[in-house]
């Protein structure tokens, strides 16, 4: 049977382990409302509700073991659950720390009723879920005659905390990582290969990131770009070389027919990257995809990774990248560096820029950073848009240098080793990050500020896309 792991919004689990463990060293209960996501990495369980039982009202005396969950409360969060298509997962808590286990007690009370409350959920998961404050175990009866144990739970916030039943067994020291693993330790970097990670664009700043995630050891990269190389491409892409933009063919000089062969020709921006991942880490695995992350079947392809970087800077991009952080319950970051120019052809600003988001956090459509009116403006032709005058000449592009881009990826790779590998404090605050070089004043070169939320986002509030997984879709095209 595949690997069931559980993923669980900050927000939610900070709620949750406040209930049950408020410092009295006695048991609490809740009911957690989970999507079921099938990946080929293993099936995912993606918090969605949490339902808290009142002390001696919903979580009572038991009459086999110490505490119950009363009838009533069990009946109408089964019944709530099955009416939104999740699965049922009952939550206590136990004493101890690192390590945690059902008692028979419990094992017992799971044989008399989930037979029935699987019956009443039909095709939906019943399992029940026991906590220390750093470990988690689970039982989980799966539709037809299934059981199986969850495998780990993941609070996606800033540190990333895996929680399991027990700590694992120490692993192989590699010495190729000796130097970084005596930052993060033998642990972190094991982590590291283990993850599976989403590029969203691997032009300027994307390309820096796959040489630094393939460098770092993370084990699984799936890289997404449709763009080819051209030469003004080379003094940016990380790897490229002049033959990969076909020169002897698109030189001005060239008829238009040659030049547009030659741009026919060119290496794919994915093929650069997986070329400088592979002479990085001849072991890690790459998928390629020249496609955009705006269509249907190229976005799913990124459902179950752990963590997304978009850099990428399109308002759709932007759209499909929000909604798999907050529907899927998988972390990311917007990376970025512009120079802003005058009608003149002054340059009026510059600045790198790295925005955190995660489930419940840092909501790009919360705050104003995905544009409805550029959105309709990307879905036009590019005749449609001559014809609007929305653009004035598709061949001239804004500024653009390689070392801004380092300043933003070396600060959203740095953030995601810290968070993956837990070398983040607890009280950690996340800030988006603004970089401006060319300020006057020294204070001004680094700015951040906290991200807004809209209690009622239709992106990122559980009224909206949090969790929901496969049960909405994404917003893109066919």
């Amino acid at each position: 049977m595949s690997t069931w792991t559980l993923r669980l919004p900050a927000d939610l689990a900070r709620q949750l382990m406040t209930h049950l463990f408020p410092g009295d060293g006695d048991e609490h209960g809740a009911v957690i409302g989970a999507t079921v996501v099938q990946t080929d990495r293993g099936s995912r369980l993606l918090a969605r509700r949490l339902y808290l039982a009142r002390d001696g009202i919903d979580y009572v005396a038991g009459q086999r073991g110490y505490r119950m969950l009363t009838p009533t409360f069990v009946r109408d969060r089964v019944l709530q659950c099955r009416n939104e298509g999740l699965a049922y997962l009952a939550v206590h808590c136990h004493g101890g720390t690192t390590s945690v286990g059902f008692s028979p007690a419990d094992l017992a009370s799971h044989e008399r009723g989930y037979p029935a409350l699987r019956d009443i959920l039909g095709d939906g998961v019943v399992g029940g879920l026991v906590f220390t404050p750093q470990a988690v175990a689970g039982d989980l009866w799966l539709p037809g005659e299934g059981r199986v144990e969850l495998d780990h739970a993941l609070v996606a916030s800033w540190p990333l905390h895996a929680m399991r039943a027990a700590p694992l067994p120490a692993p192989t020291t590699d010495l190729t990582y000796d130097r970084q693993s005596r930052l993060f330790g033998d642990r972190g970097q094991a982590i590291l290969a283990g993850q599976k990670v989403g590029v969203i664009g691997v032009g300027g700043a994307g390309s820096l990131i796959v040489e630094y995630l393939a460098r770092l050891g993370v084990g699984h990269l799936v890289i997404i770009d449709p763009d080819r190389i051209d030469r003004t491409n080379l003094p940016r892409v990380v790897g490229s070389r002049l033959s990969d933009a076909r020169p002897w063919l698109t030189d001005p000089a060239r008829p238009e027919l040659l030049r547009a062969l030659g741009t026919r020709l060119a290496t794919p921006k994915v093929r650069v990257s997986r070329r400088v991942a592979r002479q990085a880490n001849p072991k890690i695995k790459i998928e390629t995809l020249q496609d955009d992350v705006t269509r249907d079947d190229v976005a799913l392809r990124l459902i179950d990774c752990d963590y997304l970087f978009l850099a990428a800077d399109s308002m759709q991009a932007r759209l499909v990248f929000n909604a798999l952080v907050h529907q899927y319950l998988i972390p990311g970051v917007q990376v970025g560096a512009k120079v802003q120019v005058s009608r003149d052809g002054s340059v009026t600003d510059i600045f790198s820029v790295v925005r955190p988001v995660a489930p419940g956090f840092g909501c790009l459509w919360c705050n104003q950073l995905v544009n409805p009116a550029k959105l309709q403006e990307e879905a036009l032709t590019a005749e449609q848009l001559r014809r609007q005058r929305y653009v004035q000449d598709e061949n001239v592009h804004a500024p653009s240098v390689i070392s801004l881009n380092a300043v933003a990826v070396a600060h959203a790779v740095d953030d995601y080793l810290l968070r993956v590998t837990g070398l983040l404090p607890v009280t950690y605050e996340p800030r988006w990050r603004e970089f401006h070089p060319a300020a006057p004043a020294p204070l001004d070169r680094v700015r951040s500020q906290i991200p807004r939320k809209e209690e009622d986002c239709s992106e990122c509030s559980d009224a909206g896309r949090l969790g929901l997984g496969t049960r909405r879709r994404l917003p893109t095209r066919s």
